[in-house]
């Protein structure tokens, strides 16, 4: 099991020796750290806690700055490894890019950009209603939410509400180009996030 922390970057084209244009996503992935490794014996599960960018002293809890043992990490997560999966990260070990090879598919995940409150509309893709016959301001609007019966709104109507802000992890994204001098991992897609946003990369 190969993965990584990223920062996202922006979206641009690659042209592939081929000659085709490629989307892509610009990821500035690594270097991390390895803070722990916790084991099944010890611990009751298998994983690896890795530390990536810089952070201020002051801006870290005494908890967080324990577990980090010194360091200041500006993130600290956590890797779950299944049964079937090899590790040998070791506490202190550095992981780049380098363990990625172009044609390596990747799952990756991230959380997307947040839109505040939005109508149904924007939010569920409701058509409105009629633009003619009278209507006036109600091109935006949800329409009844009972009918028939009821004396009350059925569980998972769909409503106005809170939009974005939701972690998604997107399977089969496949690596185009790999640079290790500069950090530089280019995925084919889009990548769910803003630019800056924090993005993690498995590869099994």
């Amino acid at each position: 099991m190969k993965f990584i922390l990223a920062t996202k970057e922006n979206m641009t084209e690659y042209f592939s020796p081929e000659g085709a244009v490629v989307p892509v996503t610009i990821l500035s992935a690594g270097p991390i750290t390895v803070t722990r490794v916790f084991s099944k014996d010890k611990n009751g599960y298998n994983s690896v806690q890795v530390g990536y960018g810089t952070q201020k002293k002051e801006r870290i809890s005494k908890g967080r700055a324990g577990a980090m043992k010194g360091a200041f990490y500006k993130n600290l997560k956590e890797f779950r490894l299944k049964p079937t999966d090899k590790n040998h990260a070791k506490e202190g070990d550095v992981i780049d890019v380098s363990i990625f090879t172009p044609g390596d598919l990747l799952q990756i995940s991230s959380v997307s950009k947040g839109k505040g409150f939005q109508g149904v509309v924007k939010r569920h893709g409701f058509h409105g209603g009629p633009r003619t016959h009278g209507q006036k301001h109600s091109e935006r609007e949800p329409g009844s939410i009972g009918g028939g019966l009821r004396t009350h709104v059925p569980k998972g109507m769909r409503m106005a509400g809170r939009m974005g802000s939701d972690r998604i992890t997107q399977k089969n994204l496949k690596v185009i180009s790999v640079d290790k001098e500069n950090n530089i991992l280019l995925v084919k897609g889009a990548i769910a996030g803003k630019r800056g946003s924090l993005v993690e990369i498995v590869s099994r």
